[in-house]
């Protein structure tokens, strides 16, 4: 028993060399109970549910990135963009959560991984005995290796953190995809149906005109060929907008067949990207992973102990994989790993700041084009009004009239599309900084 005692006293030694101790340190233990031991549990935090995010760490510290997470911001206004997000969101599967319970629980066990391991032997000798023995086994000098298993799977937590805001944030710019996609369908179908009341008394004229002798029966035709278009065009947009619609139900948790109308978006602002988050969080991982494998490579200090029928013994070996040809090749590929893990941040970087540059020039000329088309399709409503009068007075004739009007719908019809297409850009730009849902709700 005294070499049990011994081994587990080794084990919480507070150092055997400077920064290669057997890695205690930053595990929070002993330092009494943490933030939430203590704190009492409202009504209103029981009934509450948890949210996935939480940027306090089973060491006790706080991640960096996981709070840059929680702390942004909707660019969605109140209105029917948030009541959208807030069904789908309610209707989320979230397998990327499911990762992240994963990942915080593996974190969770990091943390003790400096203690000693206690388990049972049992071994045949020669003459036909079974010996039983409980071993237990510290680690007293790994050259860094628990405290990088412990920084490894912290890094995994946020890996997995930005990965389920990726998810989220994305799960809820298709929404909005096949929201803003079927309004701007509505929105042109009513352009059309109102545009066909008005055809349908062109058509009229010409056919009592042809019926009268005064028209020809081509010009009848040319009337009748843009109705029909009209019609196609007016049964396409319902047929899109009720696709969009019926998959965006297939999403959410609540009834949104029914919701009309769109709500303002807020210009993004210039957090960094989640990809480059990513990024940068599984080069930490890949840092730390690096660092345990090359502690792996160097001899270490174990302190063990056992107790069978027999008696007990202990002692303190040192060891490890063991040195071979291969050993400085194989630390030079660690090193390696870690200049690629930086490369990827930058390449992260470099791919993220494109994708922001195209996307706001793409803003930033539908916007233009908006504000263009807007004026174009008032301008062409005047020349309509103006030819309609002229037809009124017998100084132009149905055809001409017709050519106008269509040309009046057209460029309305080019406005209504524009207009959607700039909150859908905006949204595609807040998906990228990860802004379309709040931090805490994800």
């Amino acid at each position: 028993m005294a070499c049990l005692g011994l081994s587990v006293a080794l084990s919480g030694c507070g150092a055997v060399g400077g920064v290669a101790e057997a890695t205690r340190h930053r595990v929070g233990l002993g330092s009494g109970p943490g933030p939430a031991a203590d704190a009492p549990v409202t009504a209103a935090a029981a009934t509450a549910p948890a949210a996935a995010l939480d940027a306090q760490m089973e060491d006790g510290t706080a991640s960096e990135i996981i709070t840059g997470l929680l702390q942004r911001r909707s660019v969605l206004q109140p209105g029917t963009l948030r009541a959208v997000t807030d069904a789908v969101l309610a209707a989320n599967s979230r397998a990327a959560e499911a990762e992240l319970r994963a990942a915080t629980l593996r974190a969770e066990a990091a943390q003790l991984n400096w203690l000693p391991t206690l388990g049972p032997q049992i071994s045949l000798t020669s003459l036909g005995d079974v010996v039983t023995s409980l071993v237990v086994d510290a680690v007293l000098f790994d050259h860094g290796g628990k405290i990088a298993e412990r920084d490894y799977a912290r890094a995994d937590v946020e890996v997995a953190a930005v990965a389920l805001a990726q998810d989220t944030n994305a799960r809820v710019l298709t929404a909005l995809e096949l929201y803003i996609g079927a309004e701007a369908a509505r929105a042109r179908a009513d352009v059309t149906a109102a545009a066909i009341a008005r055809m349908e008394r062109f058509h009229y004229l010409m056919n009592e005109r042809m019926s009268a002798g005064i028209v020809d029966r081509a010009d009848q035709q040319l009337v009748a060929a843009k109705l029909d278009r009209m019609r196609s065009e007016l049964t396409a947009d319902r047929e899109a907008a009720a696709t969009a619609m019926a998959e965006l139900q297939a999403m959410a948790a609540a009834p949104v067949t029914a919701v009309s109308g769109l709500s303002p978006v807020a210009p993004p602002g210039n957090q960094t990207p989640l990809a480059v988050l990513k990024a940068e969080a599984e080069a930490a991982r890949a840092e730390a992973e690096a660092r345990a494998a090359r502690a792996g490579q160097l001899p270490g200090i174990n302190a063990s102990g056992s107790l069978s029928s027999d008696g007990s013994s202990g002692g303190i070996t040192a060891g490890g994989e063991g040195i071979g040809f291969g050993t400085p090749a194989r630390l030079r590929a660690l090193e390696a790993s870690r200049e690629a893990s930086a490369a990827e941040v930058a390449a992260a970087r470099e791919d993220a700041a494109r994708k922001l540059s195209q996307l706001r020039g793409l803003l930033a000329s539908q916007e233009r084009q908006a504000a263009e088309a807007g004026t174009i399709a008032a301008q062409a409503a005047e020349s309509y009004e103006l030819f309609a009068a002229q037809l009124e007075a017998g100084r132009r004739r149905v055809p001409e009239v017709v050519g106008v009007f269509e040309t009046k719908v057209r460029t309305e019809r080019e406005a209504v599309t524009l207009r959607h297409d700039v909150l859908l850009t905006r949204a595609r730009i807040a998906e990228t900084v990860g802004t379309l849902v709040d931090g805490e709700r994800i």
